[in-house]
Order: C-alpha cells, then structure tokens, then sequence
C-alpha cells in the first residue's frame, strides 16, 4: 500500500473510535460531570495508559516493528521468520508483564500518592477512591502490551486495519458500562468505568489473536530464551518508550500538577480538552506515522535512503494538511464545541467555559504533536532509538518548569499552555538533528507546498473569526441552536480552507485520486 493509503486505513479506523471514544465521553461527563469521582477515575485510567505509551504501544512498535522489517527484507522466509521472532518476545514479555501488573496492583496506593500528593486539599475519601480504581484498571496494561505486541506483528506485513479496529473494541465496552450505570450515583459509575477498561483490553486482545490466527501468524508460547535478537530488543526498547511516550509523561506530569495544586475538577479539565485535542493527532499523526515507520525500515534495510526521505516528505506535508486547520478550528470554536458535546446532565456551563480554555491552549501545540510522530520514524527505521530519548527528556524538563511557572498565574490553562510549548520543542528538536546529520531535508516539492499550506490556514482563520463576528446575538438558545451553529462554524471553515488551498495550488482533485490510487 502506498503511504496515504495506509495511513487512510488507519486513519478512518480511527476516526471510527475516536467517534466511539467521544460517546463515551458525552456519556461520562453527564454522569460523572467534573467532581471528584470523575478525577479519582481519570487519575486511575491515566496510569496504565502512560504505561501502555511507554512500553506497548511507543516501545514495541518503536523497536519491534523495524526489527520485523529488517528481518523480513534480509530473510526469504518473510512471515515465518517474523513469527519466529515474535514468539521469543512474546515468550519473555509475557512473564514480565505478569509480575509487573501484579506489583503495580499491590503498591497502587504508594504510586497514586507519588502521582496526586494524596490530594492534599480536595474532597475526603477522593485518595482511597483513586486507589481503589487503580487497582481495578492496571491489568489492562498487561493486555494492551499483548495486543501491542500482535498488532505490530500485522503492522510490519502490511495488515494495518485489524489493529487500527482494537480500541473501538475498547469504547464499546466502556459505552457498555456507562449504559450499565445509567441510575448509579458518580461513584458506583466511575467504579464500573474502571473495571470496563481492563474489560475492554480483555476484548481487545481476544480480537487480535483471532486475527493473527485467520492470517497465519498465530503466535506459540515458547520456554523463554534470551537470544541475540531479544537482548538486541530490550536495548532498544527503554528509549524507545522514553522517546515515543513523550507527550503521555508531559500529560501525566499535567495531571499531577492538577491533581496536586489545582481545585477539584481541574483534572477533568484537562482531560476533556485533552480529548478532543487527540482526535486529530490519533487520526493523522499515529496514523501516518504507523504507516511511515515500516515502510521506511524496509526501504533503509534496502539501501533506498532516497525513498525513505521522500516518503517522510510526504508524510510531513498529509499531517500538516490537515492539522493545520484542525488547530485553527479547535482554537476558535473551542466553546461551542465543548458545549455541544459535554454541556449535559451534570457538566456545566462552569466546566463548558474551564475546558474551552484549556482546548485552546491544547490545540497551540496540535501541529507540534503530529510533527513528533513523523519525524521520530526517522531515528527508530535506523534503529536510532537514544536520540528521540534525549530530546524527550529535555522536553519533558522544558514541560515541568513551564507548568510550574504558568500554573500559579494562569491555573490549569498555564499547564495546557506548558505542554503545547514542550511540544514545539521537541518537534523542532527532532526536526534540526535529522537535518544535522544529512538524514532529512525539505525537497523541492515540500518547500513549495508548506507555505502555501500556511496561507490557506490564515485565510480560514479570517474567515472564521469574521463568520464568528456575523453570527454574535445570533444563536438560538438550547442544543439544537448551539449544535447548528456549530455546523455552520465548521462548515465555513472547512470550505474556507479547502478554496484556499486550492486556490495557492496545494493540491488538485486529480492529484488526490492518483495519490489513493498510487502503489509502491
């Protein structure tokens, strides 16, 4: 497949559970609102994903996948040795992941604490309530790295829908609990919502092992052995998960400056903002780059340098193409979209207004974010997997003081702010030391296309702002009045740009339809 049609797979996919993941937040936040529970619960699901950031998805698919590439390129057997290799990881991580789980579980209420302080001035009872949902969601780690481990496996044999389809597994199960705990008061919800997420990881797994099975790369449990190529793994895996969890350890370093400095409510906050800024980032930037990284591992293993280097043109030019207006949008019409969405049952106007804010500030560091997940395939395709480390933990050094300057004048909008700059920096970083070394530069058709992408997200901008201006007093009151104007917002915006951009000569109808239909 070529590289757009990949990450289209991916992207819609996920798009279909971000959709998913958005009901069960429309859901959540009228039955949870922003109060203690809501914070207990999003504390507790925080952790097992920073984890599942870590060392599933960021560590396996940063270090397994071009592992699997290499192996497949410089091996005739191509699946069967993939499977081979898997079987030995499988073979060691399984025992690991148990024991781990099992001590996370016990020592949970010291691992909150580290986290939230104990909440030194919120709600009675909120600590051991945190502790409790904590113990009910950390065996989804467990699962999530399995599942990681089969979908990297299909990954890197081109089989990038099965693994895209998990996680609406995941929301589908959450939904399932919410609708479950319908007449429950905050608590008794919040307590099914965590024991759904290792639930839905339970799913999730039982559909990649059935579809490994149908493809033939069905996976034996093997005595564990520390060959080579395993060892080789572990090496790379620590930086791999520092590097490609970046943004998940500067969003959890947000939630504990929340948690610990912030009043009750400031952790949901920040989630929901934090929502609704991943959706663009989990369509276009996780989908291009886990399309991006396997294909630039075999054309490297190849001696192709020059295709990798196109292909990751290619990728920076998809991603900002549509981030940049997703940004833009997000910035400005941030109120309206939090209250069509979440402004229901026990979510007010308060946190309709709370949340906007911290959206806007979010969304500042959108185009950032995306950048990160195209340029670090970079360093991970020539199994450079300490470069993105060193330049996360400055980041992560850069995100902490910004937070802790930015939270006393400007509250949990300051730590939105400080993740959004941490961001850039990483970005930039990563951008400046492949460009040092002679690994990327932009080509001629990239330098064209960038500025005039930049133009087209001024002129939506424009016209947004003055659409914005038209329509002030004009609203109905209510949903249906909110939701309307919204569409017309959107609406507006999207053509604004999309006129623009084809207008500076961005791209053309015909280009588009040669593009999906283009193989490699």
């Amino acid at each position: 497949m070529s590289l757009f049609r990949a990450a289209a797979t991916i992207g819609s996919l996920t798009l279909v559970s971000r959709i998913a993941g958005f009901v069960r937040d429309v859901l959540q936040a009228a039955l949870l609102g922003a109060g203690p529970a809501a914070d207990a619960f999003l504390i507790a699901q925080r952790l097992p994903n920073l984890f599942r950031a870590l060392f599933a998805e960021g560590a396996l698919n940063s270090a397994f996948v071009p592992m699997l590439g290499q192996k497949m390129a410089a091996d005739n057997a191509g699946t069967a040795a993939a499977r081979r290799f898997a079987e030995a990881v499988l073979a060691v991580l399984l025992p690991f992941l148990i024991l781990f789980t099992a001590v996370m579980v016990i020592c949970a209420a010291p691992v909150v604490w580290a986290l939230t302080g104990g909440f030194p001035d919120a709600a009675p009872g909120k600590f051991a309530l945190t502790v409790h949902f904590t113990q009910l969601t950390f065996p989804y780690l467990m699962l999530i790295s399995l599942v990681s481990l089969l979908g990297g496996l299909l990954n890197a044999v081109g089989r990038f829908a099965v693994n895209a389809a998990a996680p609406v597994l995941l929301n589908l199960v959450l939904i399932a609990g919410l609708l479950w705990s319908a007449g429950d008061d905050d608590v008794a919800a919040a307590g099914v919502q965590a024991l759904c997420v290792t639930l839905g990881g339970a799913a999730q797994l039982l559909w990649l092992m059935w579809s490994c099975s149908r493809a033939g790369l069905g996976l034996r449990l093997r005595w564990p052995r520390l060959t080579d190529e395993v060892k080789r793994l572990l090496w790379l895996i620590l930086p791999a998960a520092i590097g490609a969890g970046a943004v998940q350890i500067n969003l959890v370093i947000s939630t504990a400056l929340a948690a610990r400095f912030l009043d009750d409510g400031a952790v949901s906050w920040l989630y929901y903002a934090d929502r609704l800024n991943q959706l663009p980032l989990g369509i276009i930037g996780i989908g291009v780059g886990t399309a991006l990284l396997p294909a630039m591992s075999r054309q490297l293993a190849a001696g192709d340098a020059a295709s990798a280097l196109a292909q990751q043109n290619r990728a920076i030019e998809l991603v900002l193409l549509l981030t940049l207006p997703a940004a833009v949008g997000l910035a400005m019409l941030a109120v309206p979209i939090i209250a069509v969405l979440f402004q229901h049952g026990a979510f007010t106007a308060a946190d309709t207004s709370a949340t906007a804010a911290a959206l806007a500030a979010f969304a500042l560091g959108l185009p950032a974010y995306v950048l990160i997940k195209v340029l670090t395939p970079g360093f991970h395709a020539r199994s450079d997997t300490r470069t993105p480390v060193r330049v996360a933990l400055a980041a992560m050094l850069v995100n902490l003081v910004a937070n802790l300057a930015l939270v006393w004048p400007l509250g949990h909008i300051g730590i939105a702010l400080g993740t959004a700059l941490a961001a850039w920096i990483n970005a930039a970083a990563l951008w400046w030391l492949l460009a040092r070394r002679g690994q990327f530069a932009l080509d001629a058709r990239a330098r064209r296309i960038l500025p005039r992408l930049a133009a087209a997200t001024l002129a939506m901008l424009a016209v947004l702002a003055a659409a914005q201006a038209g329509m002030a007093g004009m609203v109905l009151p209510g949903f249906v009045g909110q939701a309307a104007a919204l569409a017309l917002l959107l609406g507006a915006g999207i053509l604004a740009y999309l006129a623009a951009a084809r207008l500076f000569g961005v791209f053309t109808a015909a280009a588009l339809i040669a593009q999906l239909r283009r193989k490699s």
